[in-house]
């Protein structure tokens, strides 16, 4: 009897332990969904009168790894590329971070996945992170949306 009691406290440890491990790491995986209005937003003066569309995006944060998709539509010249681009503060830009996957048409989709620094985490929770879809008349960015829980 005395050699049960001995083993069943350990045990019952070492089951809560493990217990509290699982929870501390589901939490620590939660998911956090950021979206993005994709606006017709002038790099320069000289790219306004080529500019019109809309679209919008969302991205989820699992951890490290951040999931991109999203949608655009009446661009005036087919999209030629998308990326992921990480600034100091909201509205300031920066340099892109990651190429995003896009059709290339005048509407079409968005998608792509990075696995972000503790940096671009604290950057993305600051409101520094943005798209920018460029276009054949506007190889400088057409669309841009910054990421907003």
């Amino acid at each position: 009897m005395a050699f049960r009691r001995y083993f069943a406290v350990p045990a019952i440890t070492l089951a809560f332990a493990a217990f509290s491990l699982t929870v501390q790491s589901a939490q620590a995986q939660k998911k956090e969904t950021f979206k993005a209005l994709l606006s017709a937003t002038p790099a320069d003066a000289r790219t306004r009168a080529s500019l019109a569309g809309s679209g919008t995006a969302s991205a989820v944060l699992e951890g490290s790894k951040l999931e991109v998709t999203g949608s655009f539509k009446g661009l005036l010249a087919p999209a030629t590329k998308a990326s992921l681009h990480s600034a100091v503060a909201a509205g300031v830009r920066g340099p892109a971070v990651t190429d995003l996957t896009i059709s290339k048409g005048m509407d079409g989709t968005i998608t792509g996945s990075i696995t972000l620094t503790p940096e671009q985490i604290e950057n993305l929770h600051k409101g520094g992170l943005y798209i920018i879809i460029d276009s054949d008349k506007a190889p400088d960015g057409v669309l841009w949306g910054w990421l907003t829980r």
